[in-house]
Order: structure tokens, then sequence, then C-alpha cells
């Protein structure tokens, strides 16, 4: 049984640090004051490197972290920045003559990637229908519609199911060696992708329940559950051909225990008791497999696994963020409070490890020899504010849910 002075402590703790450490960052030294938006890259002690480019990702996720925070604490200062970040999105990014979002700009503004891919085109919906629920702004709303139509056009795999990953500027289909990002295999299809066209669906479906939208959540949520998910081990494949063959032999903790809380949310939205008590049934078993082979002696999740073998014992900053949310989950799932102290654990580590309490934010990777990886910059088209927020944001919700039922 959890103590009500546990919740009420954790939940103290996390909601002084969101609003009063982390978000004032992106409020203020983040901001881009010469050409707009926000700063491309800041190393870890806020020196900028304008030669970097500024990504379709972290200002989608900027624009979504606002819009989600003021329908949560409607402050003036919330407002100007999610208003800052929709004008740098609408009109930066989008493509007036095909459609879609670009990838890239220079720190001028100027387009230098114009691919439209797919996970990117997510994360334009995602924050374009938060900002709708938080202002109801109609043309955030139309302009997600209409990419939902140009995705589903041009990227979905209507003999296979599924969306590939990358297409050219005009939506015509990209050739073989096309990737999300250096990192990423060259194949047709992702776990990465799909579980970032999932989190956007449910989001859109929230604001425009239309029957092709839940149409595609249930075929989103069927291939988790039947391709993505390895029923023999509780992770996810990373990468598949055209065909749904696998193609990967690793997983990522942090998407595995992400995975586990956004699909429950995608099944709650399309209302399907069936389908629902599926996916809470595999969300506890995916969190069991993060829980016994994930996380460190210091409380920490650790970045990769193969085989049943921690492969990268590195300590990214997002996989904490999402090892909260999904532990608070599992635990409201199945009432085991090993969950619940999970979850306190890696906040505990995130406090005393990932914050920066010099120049702000978290640091992005702790290395297995406790210190900050010196490579890595405090902001960068990948290193933004949501997984940190959205942790945050659930954190204190998910506590209320877990106060409200006792």
């Amino acid at each position: 049984m959890i103590k009500p002075a546990e919740l009420e402590k954790l939940s103290t703790e996390v909601s002084e640090h969101l609003f009063g450490h982390y978000l004032p960052f992106w409020c203020g030294p983040a901001l881009d004051r010469e050409n707009g938006g926000w700063m491309a890259w800041l190393s870890n002690n806020l020196k900028p490197d304008r030669s970097q480019p500024k990504g379709l990702i972290v200002n989608s996720r900027i624009l979504w972290t606002f819009s989600a925070v003021h329908r949560v604490r409607p402050e003036p200062v919330y407002l100007e920045m999610a208003e800052r970040a929709f004008d740098f999105v609408m009109n930066r990014f989008w493509d007036g003559e095909h459609g879609g979002a670009n990838w890239r700009l220079d720190d001028s503004g100027k387009v230098i990637d114009d691919t439209k891919k797919i996970y990117g085109q997510a994360f334009y919906i995602y924050a374009l229908t938060e900002f709708h629920q938080a202002f109801g702004n109609q043309a955030a709303l139309e302009r997600a519609q209409e990419l939902f139509e140009l995705i589903e056009h041009h990227a979905h795999d209507a003999e296979f199911s599924g969306y590939l990953e990358v297409c050219n500027r005009d939506w015509s289909a990209a050739g073989a060696n096309a990737r999300l990002s250096e990192k990423d295999m060259a194949e047709k299809k992702s776990m990465n992708n799909h579980l970032h066209v999932l989190e956007a669906y449910t989001n859109l479906y929230r604001v425009w329940p239309e029957p092709r939208v839940a149409e595609r959540l249930r075929e989103l949520i069927e291939i988790f559950l039947t391709r993505i998910l390895d029923p023999r081990t509780n992770h996810l494949h990373h990468f598949f051909d055209e065909q749904w063959r696998v193609r990967s032999d690793t997983y990522t903790f942090g998407h595995d225990i992400e995975a586990s809380w956004l699909l429950c949310e995608a099944a709650e939205e399309l209302g399907d008791a069936p389908l629902l008590a599926r996916v809470r049934a595999v969300a506890l078993l995916m969190a069991l497999a993060v829980r016994r082979e994930g996380l460190a002696a210091n409380g920490a999740l650790c970045y990769e696994g193969k085989g049943g073998l921690v492969i990268d014992a590195g300590w990214e900053c997002w996989p904490q963020a999402e090892a909260m949310v999904g532990f608070l989950n599992a635990y409201h799932l199945g009432g085991n409070a090993e969950y619940f102290e999970v979850a306190q654990s890696v906040w505990c580590f995130i406090n005393q490890n990932l914050v920066d309490r010099v120049h702000g934010e978290w640091f992005w990777r702790i290395n297995p020899d406790g210190r900050p990886d010196p490579k890595l910059p405090k902001v960068s088209e990948w290193k933004g504010p949501y997984h940190a927020t959205r942790a945050g944001l659930e954190t204190l919700r998910r506590i209320n849910l877990i106060v409200s039922r006792a």
C-alpha cells in the first residue's frame, strides 16, 4: 500500500521541478532572439552553434510542450511560448507547394532538407492537435487533418499495413537508402515511426473522432501486438522490411516502456473493451520485462539490450522520463506497489544526476562512469522539452488519479 505522504512528496517534487526549474529554461536561455523560434544547438554550458539545423522534431515538440502545459496551468508565459512555437512551425516548416512539413531548416530559416519523413509528420500532427485542444485554434486542426490525408494517401501500405519511413518532397517514394537518421537502418518500416504515428493519431482522434482515424489506430495497435512485439521476450523489434520481416536484433528499454503506456492510451480512446484488455495485459508484460532486465542498481533505466542482456548501460534522459510514466501506468493497471517504487527510484536518479543545477534543463546522457557525456548538447534537433515535460504532467495526473481512487 502506497502511503499518501509518498504520493504527496513525489507530486510536490515533480511539480516544483517542472514549473520552477525545467520550463523556465525553455522560456529563456533556449530562445533564439535573433532569428526567431528556439536555438538549434546549445552546449551544456549554453554555447550556441549556429551551423546546426533547426529540426522539425524539436520545434514540433516545443509546440506540443507549451500547449500541453497551458492546458494544465494557463499562464501568460505559456500562452506566449505556445503562440511563438505555433507561428514558427506553421510558417517556417510547412511546404506550401506539396503540403507536409519539411525536415530541416538552417539557422536563418531556409529549408535545407525537404524530405517528408513520416516520423516528423506525426509529431507535426501531435503538436497541432495539442495546440487545438489548448486554444481551440481551427487552423491547427485543419492542417492536422490535411496532413493525415497526405500521410494516408502517400505513406500508408495498403498491401502489408503500416507506414513507410520516408517520402520525397513531392511525396513520391524515397530511395532504398532513405532513413530517419544516421543511427537508423535503411529499412522500409520501423517500430519508432509506428510508435509516434500511433501517438499522433491518438491525439488527432481526441479532437476529430473520424472513423478512418479510428480504423488506423486499431490497425496500428494490431501491428504492435502481432508484428512489432516479440511475444517470447516482450520487447519491441526495431526494423522490418516492407512485409514485416524482422531486420534487427536489439531493443531499447525506453521505447519498450514508452510503448507500453502509449498503446494503453490509444486503446482507451477507441473505447473497445476487449482490445483494451488485450493491450493492458501486454503492457504489464512489457513493463515486467523492462523492470527485470533494464534497471540499473542506481534506479536508472539502461539504454539498450540484446538477448536478455544490457549492451548499452548508459542512462539517457528520455528513457528515464518514459520510465516514470510507464511504471506508474503499470502500477495503475496491476496494483503492484513495486512499480510505483521503481517510478520513484527513476525520479531520484533524474533529480540527483540528470538535472543541471547550474545551466538548467537535463543533461542528455549519464555515462556508466556516473558523469554527463561531454559530447552531447543541452539542445539540438533531437534534444527538446517534450519527454521531460510529458513525464511531469503525466506523473501529476496519475498521482491525482491514485488519490481520487483511494
